[in-house]
């Protein structure tokens, strides 16, 4: 067989799987396929990313099936094949041996928690299939984490065990491993908020769930360390540090669904009991869209915003979600969350209208009729914006915090002017009433003020594309919920 590390080194994709109503989606698998390809080292069908255990062995086979077609040999295949029970195990680890794949990768037995001999000898028996296997830690999932002596035993004891990926992001047990078997097998980071220095201290590679959305940055970081480059790749992993958090923490199947969509790659949605809206909260789906902006990963298009009066032509980070023209500025709503902590938490609910229409009067009847005696007070020159206070301020501290809501508020508009969100071109036409929130028991101002900012920018894309529109609250209805659970 050759060195044990010859082939499974660099980026491998935990690819996300494509469903249809009654099995996986061939023509939108073969799509993510390609769009990784390109970047990556290998690929992994039927991973946690890939939500093997939602499927059942007839799916995992199908989508090894379209991916070792895809792929045709450009890159290895390293498939899934964790069962809960050894015998499965093994039964479908020597299918994916004759099938084609390149390799297995078997997860820990996970629910009832086994012994870490138990586990042993689990891997033991799958390593006899002849197939090459890397061992898989994920404790998050499988309820068991490796000791290093059943991993060292595992990776030096069985002929066929060539590497282990761990994603516990549990770095002392990983320099365990280079200290144990490091030159003997790879070694792979799983957990994508720590590739970086995983990477630097001297894993062989990465198997990520964000791969599916960066592969090029991820290679960027992997060459970049292969290089002696630190900076460079310490410099990427800070670029995408906020991305891989909010996917790692916050549904990264469901996550990397609607982010691909976004870049225009349609993969569908994660199966139940996941669903949107759910374990990836809409809060976190408007910061990875932030965030894949920031990396040029969604392109901007002509979109035209019809004022009745006059028409504008703007270019923005478009998505499946904006419409095109922007029509009907009667009145749009809008409305955002951000956090932590609880106390700073902002919520905020964003009118925006036509100067001339109901929005416009309203300001002017409120600053005519209650003024500033109430806290309500104009942000900026132009649009035209109203900050409302939803708690009444009544003591000098909740009054200097308000001043961070509305320089949070004022940053919000200010960049929205800059994506376009706002173009200049109507900014004399239109009018803003924001009613922000702020915790009486809040003392930490840059939170208030950073976590308004998020909530605002937020409220105005959602008012100006008009989400979220009655279908997405249809197919979201499962997992309506109190906002105020947010913790990103």
């Amino acid at each position: 067989m050759g060195h044990k590390t010859d082939w499974f080194k660099g980026i491998f994709p935990a690819l996300v799987t494509p469903f249809t109503g009654d099995g996986v989606d061939a023509n939108a698998y073969r799509e993510l396929i390609r769009f990784v390809l390109p970047h990556v080292d290998g690929v992994v069908p039927c991973g946690t990313t890939g939500e093997f255990s939602y499927m059942t062995l007839e799916e995992r086979k199908r989508a090894v099936e379209i991916c070792l077609d895809e792929v045709d040999g450009q890159v290895p295949v390293l498939a899934g094949t964790g069962c809960t029970t050894t015998r499965e195990t093994v039964a479908l680890t020597a299918w994916a041996r004759d099938a084609g794949a390149d390799g297995a990768l078997v997860v820990a037995p996970y629910f009832l928690k086994p012994s870490f001999n138990e586990v042993y000898d689990h891997f033991r028996a799958v390593d006899e299939v002849s197939l090459p296997i890397v061992m898989y830690n994920i404790p998050q999932c499988a309820g068991t984490h490796f000791r290093w002596w059943t991993a060292e035993g595992g990776l030096l004891d069985f002929e066929n065990t060539i590497g282990i990926k761990d994603s516990s992001g549990d770095l002392p047990f990983m320099e365990a491993m280079f200290e144990k078997v490091k030159g003997e097998v790879s070694i792979f980071v799983g957990h994508d908020e720590v590739v970086q220095a995983a990477l630097g201290a001297g894993a062989d590679g990465a198997i990520l769930a964000s791969a599916n959305l960066i592969p090029d940055v991820w290679q960027k970081v992997y060459q970049a360390t292969q290089e002696g480059d630190l900076a460079t790749a310490q410099e990427w992993q800070q670029k995408v540090q906020k991305l891989v958090r909010i996917v790692v923490r916050c549904g990264s199947n469901q996550a990397c669904k609607e982010g691909l969509r976004m870049m225009g790659v349609d993969v569908g949605d994660s199966r139940h009991p996941i669903v949107p809206g759910g374990a990836f909260r809409r809060e976190d789906r408007e910061e990875l869209r932030l965030q894949l902006e920031a990396l040029g990963k969604i392109d901007r298009r002509p979109v035209t915003y019809d004022l009745g009066h006059k028409r504008v032509m703007t270019d923005l980070y478009a998505t499946h979600h904006t419409p095109d023209p922007i029509a009907d500025w009667t009145m749009k709503v809008g409305e955002g969350f951000a956090g932590p902590p609880f106390q700073e938490l902002a919520h905020v609910d964003l009118l925006i209208g036509l100067k001339d229409g109901p929005v416009g009067r309203a300001i002017e009847r409120s600053l005519a009729e209650w003024g500033e005696e109430r806290g309500l007070r104009t942000v900026g020159g132009r649009p035209l914006t109203l900050l409302v206070p939803t708690v009444t301020i009544r003591t000098d501290k909740q009054r200097r915090l308000f001043e961070r809501v509305a320089a949070g508020v004022k940053l919000a508009i200010d960049l929205s002017i800059e994506d376009g969100f706002l173009p200049e071109p109507i900014l004399d036409d239109v009018a803003l009433i924001v009613n922000a929130f702020v915790h009486p028991a809040a003392s930490i101002a840059k939170r208030v003020e950073f976590n308004n900012y998020k909530a605002a920018r937020h409220a105005i894309r959602k008012a100006v594309e008009g989400r979220p529109t009655v279908d997405e609250l249809i197919a979201e209805k499962a997992a309506a919920r109190h906002p105020f659970r947010y913790a990103p």
